[in-house]
């Protein structure tokens, strides 16, 4: 792969991984629009482990407040850590039980469109009509399922897993900050699951590894999601939803007149 092409999708997937637009979507339709060879397993890989570096140290306070949590009775802060473990089982669940279809059918560009609009228009309403002030440790284990079982939709590409969890959190009450924390910290195990995933097909089909375009696209994959996590949560209680709704919407409107 060239260093050039590694780099830009690198910045393209650290950016987008925890924007509420699709890295997927993105991932598979960057290479489309300039005609570049498919990225291949190795660099996916890569950059979703970059991508989880990121988002574990920038919680790593919460991180280690829940991992000992766990040992204490009644602790909200080990509360949140089994709730975020029993939200990814959909999504794993359903990974395995829909992984030929995701990697073949659903990648063509006109569905890429569709979730990317419809989905977009889900989050401008659920910011603009239903949300609330509610903590992400304030919520049941009854929404967290629901949040869960959202998250396993973000399978179908253009859907966004950060976008659809902070829809779901929204419409139950959270509020954008809240929403966006635990959508955040939800990515630990989901990006975890399908770096693994991906490192179990890669196994059985091994590629030459280039690490001279792997590691820095792992380094600047980590940098740009660890900057955008910071930014979003410093200014999502200001600009809000609208913003990434109408970017949604417009990246749809420009796949349909190119691609499709």
């Amino acid at each position: 792969m060239d260093i050039v092409e590694a780099l830009t999708l690198a910045l393209i997937q650290g950016l987008t991984e925890f924007l509420p637009i699709s890295s997927s979507g993105h991932l598979i339709l960057t290479p489309a629009f300039f005609g570049w060879t498919d990225q291949g397993l190795s660099f996916d890989i890569a950059v979703h482990l970059g991508t989880l570096c990121a988002v574990i140290v920038y919680f790593r306070r919460d991180l280690l407040a829940m991992a000992r949590g766990v040992f204490v009775a009644d602790s909200a802060d080990g509360r949140l850590a089994r709730q975020l473990l029993l939200a990814s089982v959909p999504l794993g669940l359903a990974g395995v039980l829909t992984s030929d279809l995701v990697g073949t059918a659903l990648r063509e560009p006109l569905v890429i469109a569709a979730a990317s609009a419809g989905f977009g228009v889900l989050l401008w309403v659920a910011d603009r009509w239903w949300r609330g002030d509610l903590s992400e440790r304030d919520i049941g284990l009854g929404q967290v399922m629901l949040i869960g079982l959202g998250q396993a939709l973000a399978l179908i590409p253009g859907t966004s897993r950060s976008g659809i969890t902070m829809t779901v959190a929204l419409a139950l009450g959270l509020s954008r900050e809240a929403a966006a924390r635990f959508s955040f910290l939800l990515a630990i195990p989901a990006i975890g699951m399908a770096a693994a995933w991906q490192a179990f097909q890669f196994a059985r089909a091994p590629e030459t590894l280039d690490w001279r375009a792997l590691v820095p696209a792992t380094i600047v994959a980590a940098a740009m999601a660890f900057i955008t996590i910071a930014l979003f949560l410093r200014l999502i209680g200001r600009l809000g939803m609208g913003v990434f709704a109408a970017y949604r919407i417009l990246l749809a409107v420009v796949i349909v007149y190119v691609l499709v």
